[in-house]
């Protein structure tokens, strides 16, 4: 038991480190030039932050993990690996057929995209479908998913109603936590019609955010920081809210009940009502890109003090060495913390825009309501 304890948490210092070490490779570089114009910390934050082409090597920030590339040129499709951009063979530019690939560079309005060399000019493709570092890192998201929720099924199946231990029985004891904490008192008798999606979007949501914090390969990607994956989440989550909602739902947002002043002559609450509508989604979008996107930022610019202060001397680089590496293990502690609470919080949003479109009138409800008088014969 104690062994067990102590590798667990010898596993979990090396995860909280190597985002501090792995950016410390890259930041410093063998490259002469850049020691003498400095650190381009902007430069190194968007790097973390954004896609790729490939998966950064932990310690080895030139090496890269090659994803498939896929696009379609001027001559048709061409699907290759993502080394061959990344190679320094003819200067980056891979050749596939007739067509020439590069990645663009900094200076390029096409930055870190592949485009297709036409005539000396950098043009993008009509189509890029390629693996990128996001992409990949959704898969392993969703592979991780089904197979926790599988698990706790898989348990039940062989072992009846008897309480499942270690990582089924901390699953499980998540799902009812939400469940029974959230989904089934907001949305009572339909808590069951929408609870597979409001489960499965936050065991998807945690497991990102979990994966993110981790800079060894399958973690690393930022998905939850990436604003596309939250706005596609946000809009699942609108397009339940309205499509199975109810008649005195749209009737409550086209025909409010308030003074008619406010209806006539101008649609004052309808419009408003219907510019709530929309805000809902957006709101789901920024609270969950916002916050996990400054976690990041935050370890990666306390890490970055250690290079910006190097030029200070090696007593004020070593006291900010120490200093950074506590608040950058610290910042990656609440950052574990925050992606369980950013997961919660998106998903009791969701079941809250959900519940709002179940809501039915007031007619309705008695009727529902009203118990069943036996009639004697």
């Amino acid at each position: 038991m104690i062994k067990q304890t102590f590798t667990t948490i010898a596993l979990a210092l090396i995860a909280l480190l190597a985002p501090v070490v792995a950016l410390a490779s890259s930041s410093h570089g063998e490259d002469p030039a850049a020691k003498e114009e400095g650190i381009d910390a902007q430069g190194i934050i968007f790097e973390h932050l954004g896609d790729g082409y490939g998966w950064e090597v932990p310690f080895n920030h030139h090496k890269r993990i090659p994803l498939p590339v896929i696009v379609w040129g001027s001559d048709g499709l061409h699907v290759f690996s993502s080394s061959r951009l990344n190679s320094e063979v003819n200067g980056g530019v891979w050749r596939d057929g007739n067509a020439e690939f590069k990645i663009a560079g900094k200076d390029s309005p096409y930055k870190g995209k592949v485009v297709e060399i036409i005539n000396g000019e950098e043009v993008k493709p009509a189509l890029d479908i390629s693996i990128t570092k996001n992409v990949c890192g959704i898969f392993i998201a969703v592979l991780l998913c089904i197979w926790s929720i599988l698990s706790v099924a898989r348990w039940h199946r062989t072992q009846g109603m008897k309480g499942p231990r270690k990582m089924v029985g901390a699953i499980e004891f998540v799902i009812l936590f939400i469940y029974d904490g959230v989904i089934k008192p907001t949305l009572k008798n339909k808590a069951n019609k929408f609870a597979p999606y409001l489960l499965t979007v936050f065991f998807f949501i945690l497991i990102m955010n979990l994966l993110g914090l981790i800079v060894i390969f399958p973690g690393g990607a930022n998905l939850t920081g990436n604003i596309a994956v939250t706005l596609v989440l946000a809009i699942i989550t609108f397009l339940i809210t309205n499509l199975f909602a109810t008649k005195h739902y749209w009737k409550e947002i086209f025909n409010p009940e308030v003074p008619w002043w406010l209806k006539y002559p101008l649609p004052i609450m309808p419009i408003i009502e219907i510019f709530g509508v929309f805000t809902k989604p957006a709101a789901l979008t920024v609270r969950l890109f916002a916050n996990m996107m400054g976690g990041h930022m935050i370890v990666i610019v306390l890490t970055l003090l250690i290079f910006i202060f190097a030029a200070m001397g090696p007593v004020v680089t070593g006291a900010t060495a120490v200093v950074s590496v506590i608040f950058s293990v610290f910042m990656l502690c609440i950052d574990v913390l925050v992606s369980f609470i950013q997961a919660y919080v998106f998903t009791m949003l969701s079941t809250l825009f959900i519940a709002l479109g179940q809501e039915e009138g007031h007619h309705e409800e008695h009727a529902a309501e009203k118990p069943v008088v036996p009639q004697n014969p």
